[in-house]
């Protein structure tokens, strides 16, 4: 008999005869926060992120400018926002983005119990979401579902190129639990609820 011979047969020796039980899933069902924004704000706020609200969708570029005054190479996919000046239709290659200093990007949904949100583009290059030195989610606030679970249920590929969820600014911790925000792509992640 060869080797591979005997790691399989010791292999099948100890296979499962009962396939165990599915864990109970309902309680995720189930959970729910009393006010969906303000649990937002707080997992946003506790993984480096800030959000802001803006009752008026026309004050949208002074309250971004609050924050961003000194931004010079903004690229906006959002178009109630007047603040880009990159056009992302002319970027052929992403390497073309490595100086934009703000991202301002749309934001579909937002998710509770993270803090995080689903962007998905057909045409912007995703390098933008991790290029910026900032990013701006522009959410509505009506769009926040509690959970993941939830969330999953809505993601959707079928008229974008790719999506993903982002929770604040970029993040690493190393072995002595050093955190550090804003080592692979944006310093800050806000989010923007219109």
């Amino acid at each position: 008999m060869s080797s591979k011979e005997t790691i399989l047969q010791s292999i099948r020796q100890y296979k499962y005869s009962d396939v165990p039980n599915l864990p109970d899933l309902s309680t995720f069902e189930s959970m729910h926060f009393e006010n969906n924004l303000i649990q937002f704000k707080e997992a946003l706020k506790s993984v480096g992120g800030k959000s802001v609200v803006v009752d008026d969708i026309s004050k949208l570029d002074e309250k971004i400018l609050e924050i961003f005054g000194d931004a010079k190479v903004i690229a906006s996919n959002v178009s109630e926002c007047n603040l880009g000046n990159v056009n992302l239709q002319s970027i052929k290659d992403p390497h073309d983005l490595n100086n934009v200093d703000l991202a301002i990007v749309k934001g579909e949904f937002g998710v509770a119990e993270n803090g995080a949100v689903w962007v998905s583009s057909k045409h912007d290059h995703r390098a933008l979401y991790f290029l910026a030195q900032n990013i701006v989610m522009v959410v509505p606030k009506e769009n926040i579902v509690p959970t993941m679970h939830e969330a999953y249920e809505k993601v959707s590929f079928e008229n974008c190129g790719f999506g993903l969820f982002i929770s604040g600014p970029s993040k690493t911790a190393d072995i002595e639990q050093s955190l550090v925000i804003g080592a692979h792509g944006p310093k800050s992640g806000y989010v923007f609820f219109v």
